[in-house]
């Protein structure tokens, strides 16, 4: 299978890159001039060095699948909700387009379950079919691209998996976050201040994220014109309290956690735990 690739350097897709190409399919990545995968890779994909803005009809011709991984603003502290719309929406519906154009039929584009925002509180195990409520300008940018990108998909009768993942971590994940964060200082002995640690998630592996994303390249179960919705999670509720504890004893910490020590995030919703079918 002949896959077009955006995000290949970033986290998930690094370690997408290694699964496909392990599973011999054929991969052309889009990345940034000068940057690097997160993680080594096994073997190296076609590389293209450009933006979402560029003119890719060539390298999108004869492809089976583009798959949209690639997002702006990831990480708190978010850009500014113009910014993030830009490339999350116009910039990403005109790559789209740009595919269907070269004779692309299937395609998968990422999400974040932050896109529920509030609905995350509203609902023990929040469904695909839960409102969107985003509170941050990523998420909104995200939720509001889901949206169009459906209705999109419809009025050109393609095949559109939407995946919206929930907490992901682990191995090339940017320093700043928790996980990362938590490792690096049980690994030099040094102390972390975090917040009391309440809020509750649903953490998932990237290498699972990576699988899943696998598996969605069947697209079974999808219809031209009728997009696919999907939670990627584990469906496990967890506290962050939870969850660093349990990677301090994992590493040996010799230092200490201490909680309580910084204040939540602004609107910081409680809890995102996603109902997994």
């Amino acid at each position: 299978m002949k896959i077009f690739l955006t995000g290949g350097t970033g986290f998930i897709g690094s370690h997408f890159i290694n699964q496909a190409l392990e599973a011999k399919h054929e991969l052309i990545c889009l990345c940034r001039a000068g940057s690097q995968p997160r993680i080594p890779l096994k073997r190296e994909p076609v590389w293209v060095e450009g933006s979402l803005e560029n003119n890719l009809q060539s390298e999108l011709k004869g492809c089976d699948i583009l798959l949209h991984l690639a997002a702006h603003s990831t990480n708190v502290p978010y850009d500014t909700l113009e910014n993030c719309l830009y490339w999350n929406l116009t910039a990403s519906l005109q790559l789209l387009q740009q595919a269907r154009e070269a004779g692309v039929k299937k395609f998968i584009v990422t999400g974040t379950g932050f896109e529920y925002g509030q609905s995350g509180e509203e609902h023990e195990f929040i469904s695909v079919d839960a409102p969107l409520k985003p509170t941050m300008t990523y998420p909104a940018s995200k939720a509001a691209a889901s949206i169009v990108f459906q209705q999109w998909a419809i009025e050109n009768n393609l095949k559109m998996q939407y995946l919206r993942i929930f907490q992901v971590f682990g191995e090339g994940e940017d320093d700043n976050r928790l996980w990362p964060s938590l490792k690096k200082a049980a690994l030099s002995g040094e102390d972390v201040n975090l917040t009391e640690g309440e809020q509750i998630r649903d953490f998932i592996s990237v290498e699972e994220v990576a699988y899943q994303f696998m598996q969605a390249l069947n697209f079974n179960k999808v219809e031209c014109g009728n997009p696919l919705f999907k939670n990627i999670g584990t469906g496990k509720p967890q506290t962050i309290r939870n969850f660093a504890e349990y990677w301090w004893d994992m590493w040996g910490a010799k230092g200490n956690l201490h909680f309580g020590e910084k204040p939540y995030r602004k609107n910081e919703v409680m809890r995102f735990v996603p109902k997994i079918l």
